[in-house]
């Protein structure tokens, strides 16, 4: 079976996120995915609050026909670095990209580079992306600086065999499933999409409204604020 999934989004638990994760559901819902990361900056509150809302479950199946997989997104010391497919500890900013891959590797989950080349967007990129053991591509973000970036990714992924995904990096519910991956899963469930992500090849590609593009800047700007705080 054929499954739409966006793999990396972020909910108001990034503190440049705006949406709960409920309304970032019900937009992936409506939009026609079947699957959903919501991968919030160095921390993972996302997960620990939809395995207490029972939107998602320890056992990697899916709840009421929707799959949530469990990630991250790090700010590893040389650029960001999904992680996808487990809970992962909140201390992990700034270490190297190369432990955060073991470490992914350890729990099971995979390793995935999101808008890398977009240097305007801490992407890794050159000699230091060739040196990890990475299990996919993001090949094209919707909300990526240049245009130029996701060619630069899509042509790396082709050159080095690598899954490639393509993603909403949604900051708000609106955006989710701007853009997304197309699995080939044998069943909805987590251990299949994992399965899946480094050898996929099929996205569907589309850049963030103008609209939404000023949300997502906007929301950048409001983490700045003194009196901002996570919920």
């Amino acid at each position: 079976m054929r499954i739409h999934a966006d793999l990396h989004s972020h909910s108001h638990y990034s503190a440049d996120g705006i949406s709960t994760p409920e309304s970032m559901i019900a937009v992936a819902k409506r939009k026609g995915l079947q699957a959903l990361a919501i991968t919030d900056h160095n921390n993972s509150r996302s997960v620990d609050y939809l395995l207490e809302q029972g939107l998602m479950r320890e056992d990697g199946c899916p709840v009421n026909d929707f799959l949530l997989v469990p990630g991250i997104e790090v700010t590893t010391a040389e650029g960001h670095l999904l992680c996808l497919g487990a809970r992962f500890p909140n201390d992990l900013k700034g270490a190297p990209a190369r432990e955060v891959c073991d470490l992914a590797h350890q729990l099971g989950a995979l390793a995935v580079p999101p808008h890398p080349f977009d240097r305007f967007r801490s992407g890794i990129r050159g000699e230091v992306l060739q040196s990890l053991p990475i299990d996919a591509l993001e090949v094209f973000n919707a909300a990526t600086t240049l245009d130029r970036h996701n060619r630069q990714a899509w042509h790396y992924a082709q050159a080095h065999r690598l899954g490639m995904l393509a993603s909403s990096d949604a900051h708000h519910s609106s955006a989710v499933g701007t853009a997304y991956s197309i699995l080939e899963v044998e069943s909805l469930t987590l251990s299949e999409v994992l399965r899946s992500i480094p050898s996929n090849c099929e996205i569907v590609r589309r850049y963030l409204t103008l609209k939404d593009s000023v949300r997502k800047t906007a929301a950048n700007l409001r983490r700045l604020l003194p009196f901002h705080r996570l919920p």
